[in-house]
């Protein structure tokens, strides 16, 4: 008898059942030199009637291959061939291809109460290239380290996460303080007052000027604010675009500031004193004291600067009474209300502004007219607008 483990097998026609192996799951039946095939694992057989078995020799540990076993009914022991390997080809599973992430929005906005620097390097010690100011935006050009590189406007540099909006945050913010503008396509187009071409026309915006849009009307017509009216601009003429503000360069900043300085050089360059004498002096306070007594100083000096305007400019009557009391022009001084505060209590504030006025000083330059903020365009002061 062989060597080694043997398998006991039947001789006279017996059944011999061989055990379940662990990863095939093959069962075999004994016969006169048949051939058996055993893959990847062989197990250990179960032996149904020990008694009328012969032997066979079997490799132990076999492992992912195949073996060709012959097996002789005569009793002798088994000879075991090896045949040539044929290799077992094993399909990998396939591989799910990895979603591509939704690209992320590129919208930035600052988060801050004024301004937030820009800066060259992505570091706080790096220079200034501009400033974002509160609920302005810009494009994202870059992200690390905490910083984002930027544009908005004519500013390309840095600014720390710490006092920026991303993604969800930043689309809330910009459709919260964006407008929405139309840019004329056409070399020039009317404003209507209704959204018809039968309607009258306010006016002409010429090509590439802006406007505020205030509501999408229909596919038709869309409405816009004109010089402080709703008006209607054909849709087939104009282009809308959302707008957010942008921040400005250093060098921008410094333009501006300059203007800004020249401009208010203009309003508060005196105008040259007119001759008054007291009662003068107290009726201007008067109306000063009616038109805007509620008002700072700055908003007293400005009604009185129009009055003395209007007495040097050639165009109205050359006295301040004959300025307040002109036709038409000043309704406290036609009502009887700047009489009364006449003959009464004139506010010591009010007689400053209007000596000062009268010796030449302004700060709305030559204007010769106001009326309550945001009716007209010009220098606000306070809640009336000076032009």
């Amino acid at each position: 008898m062989a060597k080694g483990r043997r398998l006991l097998v039947a001789v006279l026609g017996l059944s011999v059942a061989l055990g379940t192996f662990s990863q095939t799951g093959m069962t075999a039946m004994a016969d006169s030199n048949k051939t058996y095939l055993d893959t990847l694992n062989v197990g250990v057989a179960t032996i149904i009637d020990p008694s009328a078995c012969g032997t066979i020799d079997v490799a132990q540990n076999v492992t992912e291959s195949e073996i060709v076993k012959t097996v002789d009914v005569s009793g002798n022991d088994v000879v075991v061939e090896e045949s040539v390997e044929e290799e077992v080809v094993l399909e990998e599973p396939k591989k799910e291809e990895p979603k591509e992430e939704e690209p992320k929005s590129t919208l930035v906005m600052a988060d801050v109460q004024n301004a937030l620097n820009v800066r060259a390097e992505a570091n706080e010690e790096s220079e200034i290239v501009g400033k974002l100011y509160k609920d302005c935006g810009g494009t994202i050009l870059e992200r690390t380290n905490g910083w984002t590189k930027l544009q908005s406007g004519n500013i390309v540099g840095w600014a720390s996460d710490e006092y920026l909006l991303f993604d969800e945050n930043a689309e809330a913010l910009a459709k919260e303080v964006g407008n929405l503008i139309v840019t004329i396509e056409t070399d020039a187009l009317r404003v209507r007052k209704e959204p018809s071409t039968e309607a009258g026309v306010y006016g002409l915006i010429a090509q590439d000027d802006e406007m505020d849009v205030i509501e999408v009307v229909n596919e038709e017509w869309i409405s816009v604010d004109y010089e402080g009216n709703t008006g209607y601009v054909s849709a087939e003429f104009v282009n809308t675009d959302f707008h957010i503000d942008a921040g400005e360069t250093i060098e921008e900043i410094k333009a501006r500031e300059k203007a800004e300085a020249e401009a208010k050089a203009k309003l508060t360059t005196n105008q040259g004193a007119v001759v008054a004498n007291a009662d003068d002096t107290r009726l201007l306070a008067s109306l000063i004291q009616c038109e805007a007594g509620g008002e700072s100083y700055d908003g007293m000096l400005a009604v009185g600067a129009v009055v003395m305007n209007r007495v040097r400019s050639g165009g109205y009557p050359d006295t301040i009474t004959g300025v307040i009391y002109a036709s038409g022009q000043f309704t406290p001084a036609l009502n009887g209300k700047v009489a009364r505060v006449y003959e009464g209590n004139v506010k010591e504030s009010c007689m400053q502004a209007a000596q000062a006025a009268i010796n030449g000083e302004t700060n709305v330059g030559e204007a010769t007219h106001f009326k309550r903020a945001g009716a007209h365009d010009g220098y606000v002061i306070g809640n009336h607008v000076f032009w």
